[in-house]
């Protein structure tokens, strides 16, 4: 278990400068995180290099990017684009003629899922193959890295894969009764978790969301050493999730969504990063708070610690300087409502008996009950029931600030940052924003 250590002091500015090279590692899709350390890179000056998941063909051959689809890609990154596949997880993996994960799943039931069994070592056979074409892309991509980056620039490599639920059609039911059901459709997180679908995905979140970072640093330890010795320093960045503090009865509370299954695979890649510092690699992992995002949209919910963010902000900037931010807010909800309710309401949840169980950050990541989801669930539908137009939502705009703000912290943190793992809490990105650094940002 890492220690908790949040980011107390704003950053000084970090020693990037234009010429040095942001490579992203994880591809750049929609509005979410990612977004906010590019926006950030590109404000400074720096160079973009992105990468890319690939494609998968109809008959499952993973591929590059065609031209058309590169270019959609790098101008949504704002960057060029190495178009080798770095697809992370092994469910598409056939190995030792057996029918891939995937496949063997393609005629399984949701209501069979306690009785869904693999083969002896079958999942470890194929996370085996799975990492060794992982490791062999990565080397492809750093070798046309090494012709593209100058001689003794700065780079930051910033890790943003996440996620790996393996592509088969019965996971989702199963997931939207683990993290929406109520009544007859709860499905405890726990109950799931152990079962060999469950087993499943801890294997899959673990190498997608954890492993990959030992990969990319390991995979680029060569060009580490080439740009060390040309006199650039090189530094690593994660995107982890480890609970948040939030203001909740006007003091700051650490707490976290549940249930967050994937906090194994997280914890994992805080790990990795602790193991890369006793090393001699600048490897930090940065805890963000909580966003809503299309991909984040199964955990229902999630959004409900984000509404604070306002009282943080109002509280450092004060109410004339909050003003503004308050008043888009108040516009997106209907008539009667105020947002002065709706952060009441936000607070009487996080501040639920209900939850006292979930707040021990020494045993997180916890297991879901009956009681709490069916209380987080109907705290959610009643916040977003306050708003005039579902497509105008005020977790959609703090969100933004989130991602636009750790982004912004990240990448100066990063030059210097003193720990392995570093949490960004509500009350630093509200600092941020009434700093010079955070210039622009609302």
């Amino acid at each position: 278990m890492t220690d908790y250590r949040s980011l107390e002091k704003l950053p000084d500015t970090a020693g990037y400068k234009p010429g040095d090279v942001l490579v992203l590692v994880g591809e750049l899709f929609g509005r979410g995180y990612a977004n906010g350390l590019v926006e950030e890179a590109r404000r400074i000056g720096m160079d973009v290099i992105g990468t890319t998941v690939g494609r998968r063909d109809s008959d499952g051959t993973l591929r590059p990017l065609t031209a058309e689809e590169l270019a959609g890609a790098e101008a949504l990154l704002g960057g060029s684009i190495i178009n080798v596949p770095l697809e992370a997880g092994f469910d598409m993996e056939q190995v030792d003629g057996q029918p891939s994960v995937a496949e063997q799943l393609k005629k399984a039931k949701p209501d069979e899922w306690a009785s869904i069994s693999f083969s002896p070592d079958f999942i470890e056979k194929a996370r085996s193959a799975g990492t060794a074409r992982m490791r062999a892309a990565l080397a492809q991509v750093m070798h046309q890295l090494a012709s593209r980056i100058p001689s003794g620039a700065n780079v930051l490599f910033a890790h943003s894969m996440a996620g790996g639920i393996p592509r088969a059609r019965v996971f989702m039911p199963l997931l939207n009764r683990v993290f929406k059901g109520t009544g007859d459709k709860f499905l405890a997180s726990e109950g799931f978790w152990n079962s060999d679908l469950g087993r499943l995905c801890d294997a899959s979140f673990n190498e997608v969301t954890g492993d990959t970072f030992r990969y990319l640093i390991e995979e680029s330890a060569a060009l580490r050493g080439r740009l060390g010795a040309a006199g650039g320093q090189v530094r690593y960045a994660a995107y982890g999730y480890h609970g948040t503090a939030v203001l909740v009865g006007g003091e700051y509370r650490w707490q976290s969504y549940t249930p967050y299954v994937q906090g194994w695979a997280k914890m994992r890649l805080e790990d990795i990063a602790a193991e890369a510092t006793g090393n001699g690699v600048v490897a930090t992992v940065f805890n963000c708070p909580e966003i809503q995002t299309n991909s984040s949209a199964l955990f229902l919910g999630v959004e409900i610690s984000l509404y604070p963010l306002l009282s943080a902000i109002r509280n450092v900037a004060g109410e004339r300087a909050a003003a503004p931010l308050f008043e888009r807010c108040q516009a997106m909800l209907k008539e009667g409502e105020t947002v002065e309710h709706l952060l009441e309401r936000a607070d009487a949840y996080l501040a639920s008996p209900l939850l006292a169980g979930m707040l021990d950050f020494a045993t997180w990541p916890h297991h879901s009950t009956r009681e709490q989801m069916e209380l987080m669930l109907a705290s959610s539908a009643e916040l977003l029931g306050m708003h005039a137009d579902h497509k105008q939502l005020i977790c959609a705009e703090l969100s933004r600030i989130v991602f636009l703000s750790t982004g912004r912290l990240m990448v100066h943190a990063s030059w210097n940052p003193g720990a392995a793992a570093l949490w960004l809490s509500h009350d630093i990105i509200a600092r941020l924003l009434h700093d010079e650094l955070g210039t622009g940002i609302i």
